[in-house]
């Protein structure tokens, strides 16, 4: 009996360590770099992933990689679909992107289905299939990645007025043009 009472003591203590665990925000680059990103963006979005197509690997190459700048991905879903993505990608809390990119490299392999459930099987399947070992149930059903993934949205209409995705900031100030690489390197250009 006693061995019952040890083994449960000790499985939920480590349950209740993982759950207060503060959860880690997804950031590419040197955290005390001199220019700071913020990509709000909706997992859903063919918006955002262009955006991881076309934009993310040239910014990445001449900003981030030389420490110039780091990016932080935050979360503002547009849909169910989005949210529970977006669940999943914050779920292992190492703050590693692998996920969220593959979700967006791969968006229309996932992104399908006549309804919330059906769309929740294929983003299972797909990260199975991609490797990807998570507790996929744990991750859609916890209250407080939930709750960090909507205070993202909140936050975001909040400080920075975001009502369409994705939506950049840089260094506290909203990126009002067209987002291409262009003008992206040009406003980044000016801050160093």
């Amino acid at each position: 009996m006693k061995k019952i009472v040890l083994i449960f003591v000790l499985f939920f203590g480590i349950i209740s360590n993982i759950n207060s665990e503060e959860i880690k925000r997804i950031i590419v680059g040197n955290l005390d770099a001199k220019i700071s990103i913020i990509a709000f963006e909706s997992m859903t979005c063919s918006h955002c992933a262009d955006f991881h197509k076309n934009v993310f690997p040239k910014l990445k190459e001449e900003y981030i990689n030389t420490g110039i700048a780091k990016i932080e991905f935050r979360h503002f879903p547009l849909d169910m679909a989005a949210l529970n993505a977006s669940k999943i990608s914050q779920c292992k809390n190492d703050g590693s992107s692998k996920i969220l990119e593959s979700l967006y490299a791969n968006q229309q392999k996932w992104v399908k289905g006549s309804s919330i459930k059906e769309a929740n099987k294929n983003l299972q399947k797909f990260l199975k299939n991609e490797g990807f070992k998570i507790d996929f149930d744990m991750c859609l059903n916890s209250k407080k990645i939930e709750d960090f993934v909507l205070n993202d949205r909140i936050d975001g209409v909040k400080n920075f007025k975001v009502n369409a995705t994705p939506t950049i900031i840089i260094n506290n100030e909203k990126f009002e043009k067209t987002l291409n690489y262009k003008n992206l390197k040009k406003a980044l250009e000016k801050l160093i």
